[in-house]
């Protein structure tokens, strides 16, 4: 049953885990906050900074000396930065401060990627700010790069929300738009600073004086180099994969469940994979309806690891609950037939079942949620309860 690939107040930290997980320069002064699991972590093999030279602005470049190379198996430190501030066309510092965000929470990279954004190329390109790429030895096309989420840990005490009358799934161009929809009255560039912190031994969102969302920071983009072609999602320009639609690569899945704790499995399309991350997210409903998270820089803890004995067609993850297999296509239908199709391989595959069985299976206890409508791809995940098999 194998197919081609589709296509288509601050947070506060435990002390034990950031002391282990802290490497030589990897939190600046002034960056706050952690939300990562409570296990005990080694300090990490490598750290990779958010500096100008290892960041991108909304692709993914197949031929960029990579900014680290690691062996298989090795643990790495990463600094993203989240777009808001970042790429907008007014100074950040007045940006910034003018949605109350004081001028001391404002990351240096921020201000140091922003003074470089005229020098890089934007057509055919998204508004994501990316780290990498990290070139991981042995990696082969056709093989399967293993990414175990170890931690997510927020950089500042803040993030932001935008919406908007035709943002997100009220837009024009949304597949579900219908001539004479309504708009919502909302102002234009409506933008919700959110203020994240620790709340009754919690980290929480506070969203206002009666509302906490809890924090559960993840990152949007976890990649590998693709393999573009003009004329699949948000290829325009020959060999410029735009950051906005997630595909077989990974990318921007914005699959909320990606937090610490979680292996993400994707195919490999070049030597050394070439991992990329991005887009970190404080917190996040299923389907991003507005079009943003809550917007906020993280730094990422992460174990890569190359699999030759494997090889699959599309992202999958597991976490300690559930195996998850994701569906991706331009249209939601499509994506969700992709899931169920992911689901009923891997249960043949890797738990010995006939295909009508997995598809029976499928129907009564696998849940089909969706993650993302708003990237154009859209995303629908598969959650096989790992608590139904006895062996």
């Amino acid at each position: 049953m194998k197919r081609t690939p589709q296509v288509g107040s601050p947070a506060l930290v435990a002390l034990t885990l950031a002391a282990a997980c802290a490497a030589p320069d990897a939190q600046p002064p002034g960056e706050t906050g952690a939300s990562a699991p409570a296990e005990q972590l080694t300090e990490p093999d490598h750290f990779v900074p958010s500096t100008p030279e290892n960041l991108n602005w909304g692709w993914f470049p197949i031929d960029k000396d990579p900014v680290l190379r690691m062996q298989s198996g090795e643990t790495v430190r990463v600094n993203t930065l989240t777009h808001v501030g970042a790429g907008q066309s007014e100074d950040p510092v007045a940006y910034l401060t003018g949605l109350g965000i004081p001028r001391e929470e404002i990351l240096q990279d921020v201000l140091d990627f922003w003074a470089t954004r005229e020098g890089r190329p934007r057509e055919g390109r998204s508004g994501h700010v990316i780290t990498g790429p990290i070139h991981v030895e042995g990696a082969e096309p056709g093989d399967v790069l293993e990414i175990e989420i170890l931690s997510n840990e927020t950089r500042v005490p803040w993030g932001v929300n935008s919406t908007s009358a035709r943002g997100g799934v009220f837009s024009t161009s949304y597949p579900g738009y219908a001539d004479g929809d309504p708009a919502l009255d909302i102002p234009p560039g409506t933008r919700h600073v959110i203020r994240t912190g620790e709340a009754d031994g919690r980290e929480v969102a506070f969203f206002s004086d009666d509302i906490q969302v809890p924090l559960a920071p993840f990152m949007g983009i976890l990649a590998v180099a693709p393999d573009p072609v003009v004329g699949q999602p948000g290829v325009t320009v020959p060999g410029v994969q735009g950051s906005r639609p997630p595909g077989a690569f990974g990318g921007n899945l914005d699959v909320k469940d990606l937090t610490a704790g979680t292996t993400l499995q994707l195919p490999v399309f070049h030597p050394g994979a070439l991992f990329y991350v991005g887009d970190p997210h404080g917190a996040q409903g299923d389907g991003e309806v507005s079009g943003t998270a809550i917007e906020q820089s993280l730094t990422g803890t992460f174990r890569l690891t190359v699999h030759k004995d494997r090889s699959i067609a599309a992202p999958r993850a597991e976490n300690a609950d559930h195996y998850i297999l994701m569906g991706i296509d331009l249209d939601l239908d499509r994506a969700a037939r992709h899931a169920v199709w992911e689901v009923v391989d891997f249960l043949v595959e890797e738990k010995g079942m006939t295909p009508a069985k997995a598809l029976s299976l499928a129907s009564i206890a696998v849940d089909f949620r969706v993650s993302e409508v708003v990237d154009l791809t859209q995303v629908v995940s598969g959650f096989i309860p790992k608590s139904i098999f006895l062996r």
